[in-house]
């Protein structure tokens, strides 16, 4: 087996590791949060319910979000895209509507969150991005620029995929909690809103320069032109 083929093989094997760990946990932390909200409840703790319409503008943030979590991992399979191109299609809009309904949702619940100016600002910042790569990545559809639509959609879902980032940062910061007396839980959050923000779109760009833009950097002239190179086979 040559080496460019083990080269292959080897990207393969990471591609479908990283992918199953992502999926896993997108379906982990839907499964933990949304159901609650379908009944009234939440698993957030000490959600202040006295604020005027906040839990309301959660539950109709969390649940087009949640269905945004499970529909994304699959929209990246590429043997998925071609033997259902319809059902690709079909979800692609479901997914984007419900990003639209989660964000529209979610600039009320940051404009009213409790937990301070520094957590606003994050979420307001996540909210508009997470809108912006939405219509960019629809645009390109649109107008038949496949490949780019693929890279805004990698884009668009890293934000998505804060939810999950979001609370993996926290689990990994509140043991500081113990060891620094004077942390306090507000800090956490808002450093991991932060981290999950930032980190999402460093892991995003750096998927789409080794995943896009490297390859066309090592193609010889004669090969296939920039536009035609796709995604993760």
């Amino acid at each position: 087996m040559s080496t460019a083929t083990m080269s292959r093989a080897v990207r393969r094997r990471w591609w479908w590791t990283l992918w199953s760990l992502l999926t896993v946990l997108a379906i982990g932390i839907t499964a933990y949060f949304v159901p609650p909200y379908l009944v009234g409840s939440t698993n957030i703790p000490n959600l202040d319910m006295s604020i005027p319409g906040y839990y309301t503008s959660l539950v109709i943030h969390g649940v087009p979000a949640g269905l945004a979590l499970l529909i994304g991992p699959w929209q990246f399979v590429p043997r998925l895209r071609a033997r259902f191109p319809r059902a690709h299609r079909i979800a692609g809009r479901v997914y984007l509507i419900s990003v639209l309904a989660a964000a529209m949702a979610a600039l009320y619940s940051a404009a009213v969150t409790p937990s301070g100016f520094t957590l606003q600002v994050a979420f307001f910042g996540l909210v508009v991005v997470w809108l912006y790569t939405a219509a960019k990545a629809y645009r390109a559809i649109r107008r038949r620029e496949v490949q780019l639509h693929r890279i805004w959609m990698v884009r668009n879902y890293a934000f998505t995929f804060a939810a999950v980032t979001l609370r993996l940062y926290q689990l990994a910061l509140l043991p500081l909690m113990n060891v620094m007396p004077s942390l306090e839980y507000s800090s956490v959050y808002e450093s991991a809103a932060w981290l999950s923000l930032l980190g999402n779109v460093l892991v995003a760009e750096y998927f789409i320069v080794q995943r896009t833009l490297a390859p066309l950097a090592r193609r010889q002239p004669s090969e296939q032109p920039a536009e035609e190179v796709l995604l993760p086979q």
